[in-house]
């Protein structure tokens, strides 16, 4: 008997949650599955479903089986996509997630040119500031931006990015330019969803709390307030390249900025990605590392 015998009939029962639907979704007869899951329980000497009338579910043992299984069947299908793509034009859909800001102003272009190089690649962006579970949204790659939290997703580092404090050079005429973090002190500093900013001090992490008259979760909104003299703020970088070339906005501070943090591609805990997604994520990472060097 093959080890895999039973096996596909096993997940759709399952995914299903019925034989009869099961079987129809294998085209196959609702007793050839029960046959085969039965001989795959037998063959295992341990139950794996509770059948009753009405509803199919698993068992502790048949739940366990069933993740481990269904890794092991998505690897096959992607081991097998992945041989026979090398000799096709890349096709299909990629759905990917991102955080909004960073999604409009560098991800979208990007996807834009890549679409351009890959016609026949169908991609669908969901942008939000929410951590969606990439099982769950049927998402085959996030991206995410600074200290990671969830390690159980295959990641891979794209880019970089930096916090930076600055102010309006009408702000900073009148209020004067901070050289210490003790200084902050006396500031209008912008905030947004926290009440302190983070710095490097001696090689040392060091957040200092900070307060102001403004406080949005939009960093778009926080930069317009920021270039209308209103105080200062601390960004990522890419809320405020094109503010810093024209001058609208000046960087102080910069003996104390953070560490540079990682901007990552978050797979679902897969060992193999379809091409097209590989390719996404290559094209990605090089537009990205070119982009730094500019």
């Amino acid at each position: 008997m093959s080890d895999w015998q039973g096996v596909s009939e096993f997940l759709a029962v399952v995914e299903m949650a019925s034989f009869t639907k099961a079987a129809s979704r294998l085209g196959a007869s609702t007793a050839h599955v029960s046959r085969q899951v039965a001989l795959l329980e037998e063959r295992l000497s341990t139950r794996l479903l509770f059948r009753t009338t009405r509803r199919v579910s698993t068992t502790e043992e048949g739940d366990i089986y069933y993740q481990h299984c269904r890794l092991l069947a998505d690897g096959l299908k992607e081991a097998e996509s992945a041989v026979t793509q090398l000799h096709e034009t890349p096709n299909g859909q990629i759905k990917l997630t991102a955080p909004v800001t960073y999604g409009e102003k560098v991800v979208m272009p990007l996807i834009l040119d890549f679409m351009d190089a890959y016609p026949e690649i169908q991609i669908e962006v969901d942008l939000t500031n929410a951590t969606l579970d990439l099982v769950d949204s049927s998402c085959d790659v996030a991206l995410r931006l600074g200290r990671l939290v969830d390690s159980s997703m295959v990641c891979k580092r794209l880019a970089t990015r930096r916090l930076i404090v600055c102010g309006s050079p009408d702000y900073l005429s009148k209020f004067g330019t901070p050289h210490t973090l003790s200084e902050l002190a006396q500031h209008n500093c912008l905030r947004g969803q926290h009440d302190y900013w983070r710095f490097r001090e001696e090689g040392k992490e060091r957040t200092v709390r900070v307060r102001g008259n403004l406080r949005c979760n939009s960093g778009i909104a926080l930069l317009d307030a920021a270039t209308r003299g209103n105080g200062l703020i601390q960004l990522p970088d890419y809320y405020l390249q094109e503010a810093l070339g024209s001058g609208e906005v000046v960087k102080v501070l910069n003996a104390y900025e953070d560490l540079e943090e990682g901007i990552w591609a978050l797979f679902p805990h897969r060992r193999l990605q379809p091409l097209r997604v590989k390719l996404l994520v290559d094209f990605l990472a090089a537009k990205l590392a070119n982009q730094a060097k500019e």
